[in-house]
């Protein structure tokens, strides 16, 4: 079968990222692409390198265009998604890339983005450990996107962190309320409109910390996640960004205090028996660390663990593609799930190098 889709904001990088994996999807098929300021123009124009895709002319970013196609993908800025979406009313699948329906608390809505908040929709972290709080049993939340007709894509920060530390909560060997993450991001997440601090000149040759002392928008998904792996009282995150010069990646290094009496052994257990059958979460051997090159264009997260004994802390190095598995991909593997097709369909573990 053969489901058509629609993306709304194609213009733009993360709209672009998904239109390069969605066009070598064997199920999918692209008929609809839409824009906002660049509606009109041929897509071709404004993302240059999707040839295959070179027939599409960008439409405007309504209910009305969109509706009526088996998926659409929403790749807009946070609080431009959840009115269009609340309009479908003839699309089996809606994916937002967005942050309009990631948040549970309306409270952390407030807090954090202001405006509307929106219903939560299942969350597209499939590897996320899922920690049921009157049984202690385990499931991830691959299992909640099954059939699912409306899927919040992650956050790229938050879903690097939560994946980095949601095994070793789950597995009760570190503690939820110390939590330090000082993440290396390449400014591509921060989305394709002109602003002077994200300009080349600005860029090159330096490393520009923002959102610091706990402004970041991030910070309650994270938090918002643990809490579902299995964190007990507080969740509290020190989260430091640091804009460095490259177009794409993110390079997360996150501590955590060692629960009392854990042993090196068991830290490491629960890492690798987490993720040992995760085609797109990936352990490194002892002692290897990831790079962000090695995770270009891929749908993967590489990992690495190491155990601070002098400051009794686990450090986790996690690297991924914050446009690929940070995004696009995320919003593609969990579709796939939904719609009962391979979860790897139309999603590469390889990278590009050099």
């Amino acid at each position: 079968m053969t489901y058509s889709v629609a993306v709304a904001g194609a213009s733009g990088y993360a709209g672009g990222e998904l239109l390069r994996l969605l066009a070598a999807h064997p199920e999918f098929e692209v008929r609809t692409v839409t824009g906002h300021s660049t509606a009109g123009q041929p897509l071709i124009a404004t993302q240059p390198h999707l040839r295959s895709l070179a027939h599409l002319t960008l439409g405007e970013t309504t209910p009305e265009v969109l509706d009526g196609h088996d998926i659409v993908f929403f790749a807009l800025p946070h609080g431009a998604s959840g009115a269009l979406t609340a309009q479908l009313s003839n699309v089996r699948l809606a994916v937002d890339c967005g942050a309009d329906h990631r948040l549970t608390d309306a409270a952390d809505w407030a807090a954090f983005y202001g405006g509307e908040h929106h219903e939560a929709w299942s969350y597209g972290v499939p590897e996320l450990i899922v920690t049921d709080a009157a049984t202690s049993g385990q499931t991830r939340q691959r299992d909640a996107l099954i059939g699912a007709p409306r899927i919040a894509a992650p956050g790229c920060n938050a879903s690097t962190v939560a994946l980095s530390l949601a095994p070793g909560i789950a597995a009760g060997v570190i503690a939820p309320d110390d939590i330090v993450t000082v993440l290396a991001v390449g400014p591509s997440g921060a989305g394709k409109a002109a602003k002077t601090h994200l300009l080349g000149a600005e860029l090159m040759g330096t490393a520009n910390p923002y959102a610091v002392g706990g402004t970041h928008r991030h910070i309650p998904e994270i938090q918002q996640s643990l809490r579902r792996a299995g964190a007990r009282g507080d969740v509290t995150l020190s989260f430091t960004p640091v804009l460095v010069p490259m177009s794409r990646g993110i390079l997360a290094t996150s501590t955590a205090k060692l629960a009392p009496g854990v042993s090196a052994s068991e830290v490491r257990a629960a890492w690798e028996t987490a993720y040992a059958d995760e085609p797109f979460v990936h352990v490194l051997p002892d002692g290897e660390f990831p790079r962000t090159a090695d995770t270009l264009g891929a749908n993967t997260c590489l990992m690495g663990l190491a155990i601070d004994e002098a400051a009794g802390r686990v450090v986790v190095v996690a690297a991924l593609d914050n446009l690929a598995k940070g995004t696009a991909g995320a919003a593609i593997q969990s579709a796939n799930i939904a719609l009962g097709l391979p979860e790897s369909t139309g999603l590469s573990v390889n990278g590009v190098a050099p």
